[in-house]
Formats: C-alpha cells, structure tokens, sequence
C-alpha cells in the first residue's frame, strides 16, 4: 500500500502548522473542522486558531540542471518529497530562436536604429537567464514550503564535486581524503559524464568498474580525462591494451569515447554556477543554511539502501545518520511558464502565422488552471483532470496524464487549481 506526502495544515490566521497524514486530514474535513486551502500541495486549514509550538521541520535541496530534489523533514522522518523539473531549455531555446528573429530583421530595408552593442553592463553576481531561472523557481518553492510548515533550517548540496580531488587524485596528507568518502566524488562525476553505461558496450543497470583509458600499466594517469567507466566483462577484456588495439575494429567507437573523454560535464558545470547564487538567496531567507556534497549525499543513500531518486537524494543531503521514509509518492513539479505577452505568433521565419485573443479568460477559465471535466454523454463519458487549454468557442482541450484530450465544453469543467506556472502529477 502506498504512503502519500503528509498534508500541510494552517490554522485561522494562515500560521503554519506541523504536517498531519492524509487520514487525520481526511478526518478534518469530514467533521467540518477544516476546510481545503490549496489543492496542488494539498493543504488544509482549521477553522480556529492554534497557540501550541508546532514541530520544526527541515528543507532539504538538491539542486540539479534539470530536476531539483526537495524534501521536508521532521527530524529523521521524510515527510514530504517532490520533484521541480526546470524549463531551462525551453528558455535556452526561445532565445535563440528571439536572437535568429532579430537577425533576420536587421538585414531588411527598414527605420534605421542605432547600434547597441558595446552598452550593457552585466551586473555582480549575473547569470544567464535559463541559469538564473533554476534559481528563481527553487526559491519560489522554498518560499512556499516556508508559509505552508514551520520551517526552521534549510540544508543545501553545494558542491556538486571535489574538483581539488578529482584535479589531483594523488595528493595526500589531507584528513577528509582519508575517510569513508574517498573515491565517492568521482565515482558520482564518472556516472554522471558516462550516463551510468558502460563506456564499451552500453550496458545499464549492471556494476560498473572505473576504467583507465590508457592503462596504468603504460603510462595512464588519474586525471578524469583518463578515466571512464566498463562493466566487468569489458574492463577484464581490455585488461592492459592500449585503447587502440582494443577498439582496432570499431574505429566510430574509438572516436566517440575520446571526445566523451575530454568532453567537461556541462549539466554538472550549469549547476555548480548556480549552486553558489542559491545559497546566498536562501541565506536571505533569515533561516539556518547548511550545506553538504554530492560525495556525502551519495554515500549516504548508499548506506541507507534507498533508491536513486531526486526527492530521495535530497533527503541523503548532509549529515544523515538515519532516515524513517514515511512517504513513497512524491509530488512532481514541472515549470511551464506563466504564457508569453506576443499578441502575433510568427512561424520559422518570422512572418505572422495567428494571432492571440485579447481577452485570456474564457468563461471563467484560462488555459494552465488544472481543471477535472466530468462527461456523462457523447462519445468522450469519462472523468478527466488536467491543465486546460482554452478557446473563444467555449470547447477546451485537456492534457492529462493519458494524453490529450480534445472538445471538452466548459460546462462539463470545475477549477481544481488555478494556473500559477507549474503543472503537478504523481
């Protein structure tokens, strides 16, 4: 039987409360005592006001290029996991299709503007705004955890990598080295680099062996450019050949692994850039911050035998002695965006294709509310719940969780959430 997330509970005046279980919420609302608040994370408040202390709880981050990790915890207890899948390459992509735009138009005949290049100054700190925006929607979220339970520390994994460790593998004599983390910094660098496959065969979901590319034997360093990893067969295979030799027939192999080598880790080098920003917003929050490595986060999920998840991980952040996972569900984020302001879609080259109705509410509705349709007759009966896309003609279209579904009537539609920029799921 699975566990869902502990539901967040307010009092009367919004004062946040320790998380209950979905069935002492359950509980609440059907003896009228409290009333639902929020719907996407679920939150209850009471219809009085609390004067006990609550239970302090715990964020935990870990930030990542595509997927940040967070979960709450009280004490040792997971209570709350979700999942923030970022749009960073949605906007990465939008720019450049702006910039491909604007290109195009400065080779036409029209109005002359003056050059502007050589007059933006970028401030301390800035950061490119697919970057900037994997700040921003953690932070959103932190913000909101923070009104919703009576958070009182937040613990952040900050560096990502030992890059002084993996730089210099040989170095010796200091203390941190010499413990239970050594060789989990680049371990977690190589599986990462490697996509968790082996480097010759592409095997998956077996124990993979660092491999040296050119063997110790004649001549192979430590450095990460020399490392890779293999799957037993392959590394007992190759033994102490030249790399050369061994891939003599496989010649589009060869060349793939060599410029994978040398290649740097550009998810792992986006993060780590906006590891540090992070931490001074969260610092801004007036709450203890703490830190921890991916190293140590590694080491202790792998001590504690969980599964490789993002919330999961974030619980593993820092010091960890124990956990108790009271929760196997966790609640998936992902960032879509609050629309666009262009009244005029153009296509591929810039020419107008449609336009955009002035008014964006459509019979009380505006497409990113999640909305549940209950059809009782035509060819669609079925109960749906999803985001909504709206039409001027009153008949939406639906994305659920099973795929699209298209010529919903307005009528048949109820606001479950409201479009606040994030879609949420399971």
């Amino acid at each position: 039987m699975s566990k869902s997330n502990f539901v967040f509970v307010l009092d009367a005046d919004l004062k946040p409360l320790t998380p209950c279980t979905p069935g002492v919420a359950r509980s609440l609302l059907k003896s009228g005592k409290a009333s639902v608040y929020r719907q996407y994370p679920f939150t209850i408040t009471l219809k009085k006001k609390v004067d006990e202390t609550p239970e302090s709880v715990t964020i935990k981050l870990d930030p990542g290029s595509k997927t940040t990790g967070i979960a709450l915890l009280q004490g040792s207890k997971v209570v709350f996991g979700a999942e923030l899948t970022h749009r960073g390459q949605t906007i990465k992509a939008s720019l450049e299709s702006r910039r491909s735009l604007r290109r195009g138009r400065r080779s036409r005949h029209t109005r002359y503007r003056k050059a502007r290049f050589l007059n933006r100054v970028r401030p301390t700190g800035w950061l490119a705004p697919s970057l900037q925006h994997r700040v921003e929607t953690t932070m959103t979220w932190v913000n909101k955890f923070i009104r919703l339970a009576p958070v009182n520390s937040i613990v952040q994994e900050l560096v990502k990598f030992d890059l002084q460790k993996m730089e210099n593998p040989e170095i010796s004599g200091i203390e941190y080295q010499q413990g239970e983390l050594v060789g989990y910094e680049v371990r977690e660098y190589l599986l990462n680099k490697w996509d968790r496959k082996c480097a010759y065969c592409a095997v998956e979901n077996v124990p993979l062996q660092i491999e040296h590319i050119q063997p110790k034997a004649k001549g192979g360093s430590n450095r990460l450019s020399n490392l890779c990893l293999a799957c037993e067969k392959c590394n007992l295979k190759k033994g102490t050949q030249d790399i050369e030799q061994f891939l003599v027939k496989k010649p589009d192999l060869l060349k793939k692994i060599k410029a994978q080598a040398k290649r740097p880790l550009k998810d792992a080098a986006a993060v780590n850039s906006t590891r540090w920003a992070l931490k001074e917003r969260l610092k801004e929050t007036g709450l203890s911050v703490s830190t921890g490595s991916g190293g140590l986060t590694k080491f202790n999920r792998t001590r504690l035998g969980l599964a490789k998840t993002h919330w999961l991980d974030a619980a593993c952040v820092g010091t960890v002695e124990m956990l108790e996972i009271l929760t196997d569900r966790s609640l998936k984020i992902t960032a879509t965006g609050h629309g666009t302001r262009q009244m005029c879609r153009t296509d591929k080259f810039g020419f107008p294709c449609r336009y955009v109705p002035r008014n964006k509410f459509v019979k009380g509705f505006q497409t990113g509310d999640i909305v549940k349709a209950v059809v009782t007759s035509g060819k669609k009966i079925g109960t749906y719940v999803g985001r909504v896309t709206v039409r001027s003609t009153g008949s939406f279209n639906i994305s659920t969780a099973n795929g699209l579904i298209q010529g919903i009537g307005y009528k048949n539609c109820v606001s479950v959430h409201k479009k606040d920029g994030y879609n949420y799921g399971f």
